[in-house]
């Protein structure tokens, strides 16, 4: 019975066939691979992708091969006699081309030859790794691994001291690599698939394998990052603590040593902004690695060092550093924050008292004011009676020079019963004005 009709989400298809994207890729055994990394020097995450597509058709043109289609991130191919895949990731490319066959002479630089030099010189990126396989198949005796042919092959092909051959997948394949670059620019990787082992399954060692060597190269780049930003935060450090120490001695004024701490925080937040994308790439890139190794099923072969075992002593403590110094940083931002808000609060605090102060100094003119005012308010009374007096006595004067008094008496009986009356006066006014 079929479902009603309903309408999908619009991302449905495009998520789903998400997971399965880059499929890998077909190796023949015997056969010669070849593979790199391109990522521009600054800023890859926001590089533009075009450029990546436009040197991925110039090579399809070289060979007159189909194009794929506009948003393709990921594109497989025969160029030739070579198959060819293309991948385009967040911060880089990858290409891996494979021939069938093996030459006489072991990671022979010239199997590099698939990509033209010119058409190399217009990558839009630089090379971040590179990698020459030898895929053969495992030199058996007795229907078992000839363990000492593949030990010689081993011992001239590689440096001892750093080589790492494992046993993968239960008994799949043998890898082994020593991580060193070559005298051609390349990291030699040698795999010695069993008889019975399919050419999809070699295909998954090979691509685990790029992918391994591939995150490793891009996630040392924070360790450059962390040792620029700690020469950086050694400085700020200092500051930081020359401030504190002032604060804590008085020797600055809070205000001057806020001004100072904000420049301090600007540059902390400025390394910090600088520092996260790569910090959290890092991150990322060190739980694909890992992942990948664990992926593999390693086994030892012949007493040799895992791959494990050469992250754990090469690799691990690179990316200590780098957590070292993101905490590092963390640390030291999180102290900045500490320092201005004990400055903030005794800002606040110097502000208090000075509000204070005014308060006081508010009240002290308030005083005065009210002091002036009544001073104001008793000269006022006596310019008010004044005028008033000489009015009310040149009225009460014909009146009283029948009754035989002058101005002066007519004046003198007037002015307490005036002053009195102004004084009443007013101080009701003032009465109803509270």
């Amino acid at each position: 019975m079929f479902m009603p009709p309903i309408e999908d989400h619009p991302l449905r298809f495009a998520l789903n066939n998400e997971l399965h994207a880059r499929p890998s890729p077909l190796i023949p055994v015997p056969s010669t691979a070849v593979f790199m990394a391109l990522m521009p020097v600054d800023n890859a995450a926001a590089r533009d992708r075009s450029k990546d597509r436009s040197h991925l058709l110039a090579l399809l043109d070289r060979f007159g091969a189909g194009h794929p289609a506009p948003e393709a991130k990921h594109h497989a191919c025969t160029l030739g006699r070579h198959g060819v895949k293309w991948e385009n990731h967040a911060e880089f490319t990858t290409w891996i081309a494979f021939e069938k066959g093996v030459s006489d002479r072991p990671f022979d630089p010239a199997a590099f030859d698939i990509f033209p030099a010119q058409w190399l010189s217009d990558a839009p990126g630089a090379r971040i790794t590179s990698i020459s396989f030898r895929v053969d198949v495992m030199p058996m005796k007795d229907a078992a691994l000839d363990a000492k042919a593949l030990r010689e092959r081993l011992n001239e092909w590689f440096v001892a001291e750093s080589l790492a051959a494992v046993t993968v997948l239960g008994g799949a394949a043998v890898v082994a690599s020593d991580f060193r670059i070559d005298p051609a620019g390349h990291i030699r990787m040698a795999v010695f698939a069993h008889p019975e082992t399919g050419l999809r399954r070699v295909g998954r060692i090979v691509q685990r394998l790029c992918e391994i060597e591939t995150y490793k190269a891009i996630s040392m780049l924070g360790l450059d990052c962390a040792r620029n930003v700690s020469r950086e935060m050694s400085v700020l450090d200092e500051r930081l603590t020359e401030l504190v120490s002032e604060m804590a001695s008085g020797e600055q004024r809070a205000d001057e040593a806020l001004d100072a701490l904000m420049v301090l925080s600007a540059a902390l937040e400025k390394l910090e902004a600088g520092a996260s994308f790569r910090f959290g790439a890092t991150r990322a890139y060190e739980a694909i690695v890992l992942d990948r190794v664990g992926v593999l099923r390693e086994a030892r072969f012949e007493g040799r060092q895992t791959l494990a075992e050469f992250m754990r002593r090469r690799y691990d403590p690179a990316m200590r550093t780098v957590k070292a110094a993101q905490n590092r940083l963390a640390v030291l931002s999180e102290r900045a924050t500490r320092a201005g808000r004990m400055l903030s609060t005794q800002v606040e605090v110097a502000r208090s008292a000075q509000n204070q102060s005014l308060l006081q100094s508010m009240d002290r003119r308030a005083d005065l004011q009210l002091r002036l005012q009544h001073t104001v308010e008793g000269l006022s009374v006596v310019a008010i009676s004044y005028y008033a007096i000489g009015l009310l006595s040149n009225l009460a004067l014909p009146f009283a020079t029948p009754l035989g008094l002058g101005k002066p008496g007519v004046m003198a009986l007037l002015t307490p019963l005036v002053i009195g009356g102004v004084w009443l006066a007013l101080r009701r006014i003032r009465a109803r004005l509270h």
